[in-house]
């Protein structure tokens, strides 16, 4: 097992540490999330976590889930999650992220806010000192307003690509959308790309989650590590320079 799978499994069994009997766990998308449902799977199977209830954050997720014996159901019907746990492609000092290289941010952000908590589990490789250096932002956008919003986010300093699936052919969202990869300047203004994005109907979401995580689950000193906050992740940055 490399270095980095070994980080992401550390960092996600740990946040199986945070789950309590009874609670709705939004369960994210990706990489690192998955070793998060073979733990969650685990405790169930074992009992050290009774009457658990997934709502997955992606059709992929969900079948993941149903495959390892964890309970799911719509949001629907569990309007308020406890816990969410989901991975992220970029994150800054501000506990900012960028969401969406797996495809199903538009589930993800919705399942995020509704949540009482959102924990982030990322490996140290994905943190930035500001968002787009590492990260394009991924924008979904209705398929019928493909042009106009390229157009419109190309005015907004992006360089827009359309994302296509592993066979080349075009990417189509678990809600039949289209994803619109879009680099930015790192030196970009986060919160007016937020706002001027959110303001056109021809966009179903995009992928910056401005102020929405609550915890952070990364490797610190050879350990996986709960940051609380900002300053305990710049703390951690410090040491390693």
């Amino acid at each position: 097992m490399s270095d980095i799978i070994h980080e992401k499994r550390l960092a996600a069994e740990k946040a199986v540490d945070l789950i309590n009997d009874g609670d709705v766990v939004g369960l994210g998308t990706g990489s690192t999330v998955h070793f998060f449902l073979l733990k969650l799977s685990e405790s169930i199977r074992n009992g050290s976590l009774k009457n658990i209830v997934g709502v997955a954050t992606s059709k992929n997720t969900e079948q993941k889930a149903v495959e390892l014996g964890i309970p799911v159901s719509a949001l629907n019907s569990n309007p308020v999650i406890n816990i969410t746990v989901d991975g992220a492609d970029e994150i800054d000092p501000e506990f900012n992220l960028i969401k969406g290289g797996g495809g199903a941010l538009l589930r993800e952000k919705i399942i995020a806010q509704a949540s009482k908590q959102l924990v982030i589990v990322a490996d140290p490789s994905k943190f930035s000192e500001r968002l787009f250096q590492k990260f394009r932002l991924p924008v979904e956008v209705f398929p019928m307003a493909l042009g106009v919003e390229a157009h419109y986010l190309m005015g907004l300093g992006a360089v827009p690509e359309q994302r296509v699936d592993e066979k080349g052919k075009t990417y189509i969202t678990d809600e039949g959308n289209f994803i619109l990869d879009c680099k930015f300047s790192i030196e970009s203004d986060i919160l007016e790309i937020d706002r001027k994005i959110n303001s056109r109907a021809g966009v179903a979401e995009h992928g910056l989650f401005l102020n929405m995580a609550t915890k952070i689950i990364s490797m610190g000193n050879g350990f996986a590590k709960i940051f609380e906050n900002s300053q305990e992740l710049l703390k951690l940055k410090s040491a390693k320079k």
